[in-house]
């Protein structure tokens, strides 16, 4: 068997990758039209995305809707026939206008966790062909979506992300979970699978289960394709690529990163995190950068008043290079990159790796 394609109702992608949605500006139209030119699924994340707007303070929604359209348009024009995707976290404030405006603008699919995305198919228009994919840490919240959705919308999810503990920035676990044998990706994935088998997706075929957080090589996507997932979500493998958005002093954070750079922390919104260490994270841990204001009211969860950084600023600094203002997510494994590549050869390097480990194993 070939390297797989991944179908997700009618939307046919050739490679079995979805580049995972990565805010604040790391993952824009440049990377994600690179990874759909290659045949992978490109998705732009929604996350503070009008960051460079000279309104994004005073008019942040607006903004934001701006600009989200503005780099979807300029995705497809990059990647013509090409799968283009938005995430949007459930946890944003502007959740449901970031939503009507990846529909508006003909997105692909919409991929939504940080929360359980339970009114989602009430923003999709009849004749629409958006494609809804909750992003997911357990085949309970799996199954509660299909249920809810089936009751409330006579629809279920067009596939799933389950995203395991290893992924970087914001998880979707408790700080103690996070190393537990019980949360790990394959547990996971294998118990979504069957969580989810007795549904079916709208077009009436199962539904598509994608292991996302921790798969770095090609022989990983074989691991998952085994255990039952149709695909895989790969965030900080294309970080280190040529087309990302960041800054290179961005990337470059993560060519140096050492396996012990890579650390849990607990963001402002009350989440477990992973980033790469740095001093901006020592500041903040000593209460050094405690925002006097919040001029952006992003995230449900944030209390400014008890955050010990703005989050927002603090990602937006990171994505320009700024790193002595801010920090770099990063995903378990961002240690192992060694090499600032393009699109292209990632898919080549990652291609390969699958079908030799297909070689290798017993017939």
């Amino acid at each position: 068997m070939s390297f797989p394609s991944l179908t997700i109702g009618d939307l046919t992608i050739p490679r079995a990758i979805i580049q995972g949605g990565m805010g604040v500006g790391i993952s824009l139209s440049g990377l994600a039209s690179a990874v759909a030119a290659a045949g992978g699924f490109g998705v732009i994340s929604a996350a503070g995305i009008g960051m460079n707007e000279p309104d994004f303070g005073s008019n942040y929604i607006e903004a934001n809707n701006r600009v989200l359209a503005r780099e979807i348009r300029a995705a497809k024009e990059a990647a013509p026939g090409g799968a283009i995707g938005v995430n949007i976290m459930m946890a944003m404030a502007n959740f449901a206008e970031l939503v009507k405006t990846a529909i508006c603008e003909n997105v692909d699919a919409i991929f939504s966790g940080a929360g359980l995305p339970l009114d989602l198919p009430g923003h999709l228009p009849e004749g629409a062909r958006t494609k809804l994919v909750p992003i997911v840490s357990s085949a309970r919240a799996a199954v509660i979506l299909c249920k809810k959705w089936l009751s409330r919308f006579g629809r279920t999810p067009d596939a799933f992300v389950v995203e395991g503990p290893m992924a970087g920035g914001h998880l979707g676990f408790k700080a103690e979970q996070i190393d537990d044998p019980d949360f790990v990706l394959e547990k996971l994935v294998s118990e979504v699978v069957a969580g989810v088998a007795p549904y079916t997706a709208p077009n009436g075929a199962p539904i598509p289960v994608i292991a996302a957080g921790g798969v770095y090589t090609g022989a990983d996507i074989r691991r998952f394709i085994e255990l039952g997932a149709a695909g895989v979500q790969m965030g900080t493998r294309f970080v280190a690529t040529n087309e990302c958005d960041a800054d290179d002093r961005f990337k470059q954070s993560y060519v140096e990163a050492t396996e012990k750079d890579v650390v849990i922390i607990k963001s402002p919104v009350g989440m477990p995190g992973r980033a790469i260490h740095n001093e901006f994270l020592d500041l903040a841990a000593e209460g050094s950068k405690t925002p006097a204001r919040c001029p952006y009211r992003c995230i449900h969860t944030c209390d400014y008043t008890k955050a010990p950084y703005c989050i927002t600023l603090a990602l937006a600094n990171a994505k320009k290079g700024r790193l002595r203002h801010g920090f770099a997510f990063a995903g378990q494994n961002a240690w192992r990159v060694d090499r600032i590549m393009s699109v292209a050869d990632l898919f080549k390097e990652l291609v390969e790796g699958y079908e030799a480990a297909e070689a290798a194993s017993p017939a």
